[in-house]
C-alpha cells in the first residue's frame, strides 16, 4: 500500500465530559445527524482514504452500526481508556493488508470540519516524510496564567504551532512509539508526540483553522455553521 490509499484510524471510546449529558459527545446531533458520522462522511469522501476503523468504548451502546459509508469499509474495535490506548487498539485490529511501512492517518471524531484539500496535502508532503500531522501557526499573543487566573507572563509565540488531525505516520513505529509511551507510563496526547520521543521529528503541514475540535456545547453550533460552507 502506498499513499495513494490509506486507512484512517478513528478513535471515539471517550465520552467528552466537557459538553455535559448522559450521552457521549461524538453521539450528539449536528446537523440532523450524529457527530461522528458527519466527521466519517467527510473522510469517507476523500479518494485517498480506503476505510474506516473507529474505536469504540465496551459498553458502547449509541453506535450506529454503520458499514460502509461512500463505498469505503467502516469497521469497529474496542478502545482503552485513554485516546493513545484507543489509537493503538486501532493500529491494531486493521486489515493484513495494511503493512508495516503503510501510512495510516489518524483523526479525532469531534473534527468534523476537515477539509479535503488539507487531507491531500498533509498525504503529499508527510508521505515524502517519516510522517506529519496537521496544524497552524499560532497568531494571538500568548499568555501564562497564575494560579488565580491573571496573566503573569507573555510567552513567545514564534514557532508555536496548534496541533490538528488528521496525523499521519507508518504503522509499525507507530504502534511501537504508542507501546513504548504504554511502558514507561506516558500518556501521549497525540501521535505526534509518541513519535517526538521515540525520536522523530513529525512534518507540521499548514491547515485551515476552521478544523475546529467539538470540545464544548457552544462549538456544535459553530461546527454546524463551518460545516456548511467546507469541503
Amino acid at each position: 500500500m502506498s499513499t495513494s490509499m490509506l486507512w484512517c484510524v478513528v478513535p471515539a471510546a471517550g465520552r467528552g465530559a466537557r459538553v455535559g449529558g448522559s450521552c457521549p459527545k461524538q453521539y450528539l446531533p449536528l446537523a440532523g445527524r450524529p457527530l461522528i458520522e458527519q466527521t466519517l462522511e467527510r473522510l469517507a469522501a476523500h479518494p485517498c482514504i480506503a476505510g474506516l476503523l473507529v474505536t469504540l468504548a465496551a459498553a458502547d451502546a449509541h453506535w450506529p452500526r454503520l458499514a460502509m459509508l461512500n463505498g469505503k469499509p467502516v469497521l469497529t474495535a474496542t478502545g482503552g481508556t485513554e485516546r493513545s490506548d484507543s489509537v493503538l487498539a486501532g493500529l491494531d485490529a486493521l486489515p493484513e493488508t495494511v503493512g508495516a511501512e503503510d501510512f495510516v492517518l489518524v483523526h479525532d471524531a469531534a473534527r468534523p470540519c476537515v477539509r479535503l484539500a488539507d487531507i491531500s496535502k498533509l498525504i503529499e508532503l508527510a508521505g515524502a516524510t517519516d510522517g506529519g500531522l496537521l496544524g497552524a501557526p499560532l497568531r494571538d499573543t500568548l499568555k501564562r496564567a497564575d494560579a488565580v487566573g491573571r496573566s503573569g507572563l507573555t510567552e513567545p509565540r514564534d514557532q508555536r504551532w496548534r496541533a490538528f488531525t488528521p496525523q499521519m505516520f507508518r504503522r509499525g513505529p507507530l504502534s511501537a512509539a504508542l507501546r513504548e509511551a504504554a511502558r514507561r507510563g506516558v500518556n501521549p496526547s497525540d501521535e505526534a508526540m509518541a513519535m517526538e520521543q521515540a525520536g522523530f521529528a513529525p512534518l507540521l503541514v499548514e491547515g485551515a483553522e476552521d478544523n475546529i475540535k467539538v470540545t464544548t456545547a457552544a462549538d456544535f453550533a459553530l461546527a454546524e455553521f463551518l460545516l456548511a460552507r467546507t469541503a
